[in-house]
């Protein structure tokens, strides 16, 4: 294994184990030099299927066959997917979510998705909750299509959601105005603190969907937007070519 979070270093890991243990959590502090404080609120992160965005629902309503979920935290979906009769496997870097996934009946392991010793193959990969942050950066968008294509049976598909951030660039006239010289507009660095475990600082992509269009061709995967949000989200389905 390699890039998972020690417990003193794991933040949202910490906050769900409280949240599930007490029935309440402290404040998940997220920080970015791109933007002022916020907050995750930790019940949110136990939400059941009929709380979930109609992304989330409908992702999960395609899932078929054996069903990897990447970044799977709390173990919301997978137990969302089991109440659909569905099965899965859940894996995250934190190893105080897989815990609680493991005692709330989620089959669960500690395991980065990037860990080319993470083998296995499935129908329906699963990234949600702007799932496709994952990827980090776009220079990493090849390893992870070379993931995918060593998890992903002959057939399946990846259903992942993902943010266009174009709109912190709008100006008055309705147009958008980005740094060409700067890094991609979509690429973030975050970190979070719960009480006082702070944890290190991560990449982020929010990745628009032509974008994501022009990279999936060029590695061989077809994609399908399958559903738009309010908010500038959206739901893709990836396949290969």
């Amino acid at each position: 294994m390699k890039n998972v979070l020690d417990d003193c270093k794991d933040p949202m890991g910490a906050a769900i184990y409280d949240y599930y243990k007490n029935g309440k959590a402290g404040k998940l502090r997220v920080f970015s030099p791109d933007f002022d404080e916020d907050e995750i609120p930790v019940k949110e992160l136990f939400r059941d299927f009929g709380q979930m965005s109609q992304i989330e629902q409908l992702a999960l309503r395609r899932a078929q066959g054996q069903i990897l979920d990447v970044g799977a935290g709390s173990g919301c979906h997978s137990l969302a997917l089991k109440e659909l009769g569905k099965n899965s496997k859940a894996i995250d870097i934190s190893g105080l979510a897989v815990e609680v996934m493991r005692q709330r009946g989620v089959d669960a392991s500690v395991t980065d998705f990037f860990d080319p010793s993470f083998t296995g193959t499935f129908d329906t990969i699963i990234m949600l909750m702007n799932g496709a942050g994952i990827i980090g950066n776009i220079g990493n968008i090849g390893n992870f299509f070379e993931r995918v294509d060593k998890l992903l049976n002959d057939g399946g598909v990846v259903l992942m959601d993902s943010s266009d951030l174009k709109y912190l660039y709008e100006d008055e006239q309705g147009g958008y105005v980005f740094n060409l010289a700067g890094d991609y507009y979509g690429q973030m660095k975050y970190s979070m603190k719960y009480k006082n475990i702070q944890g290190e600082p991560f990449d982020w992509l929010y990745i628009d969907f032509d974008t994501l269009s022009y990279y999936s061709r060029k590695y061989g995967y077809n994609v399908v937007l399958l559903h738009e949000g309010e908010h500038y989200d959206f739901l893709v389905e990836l396949s290969r070519i």
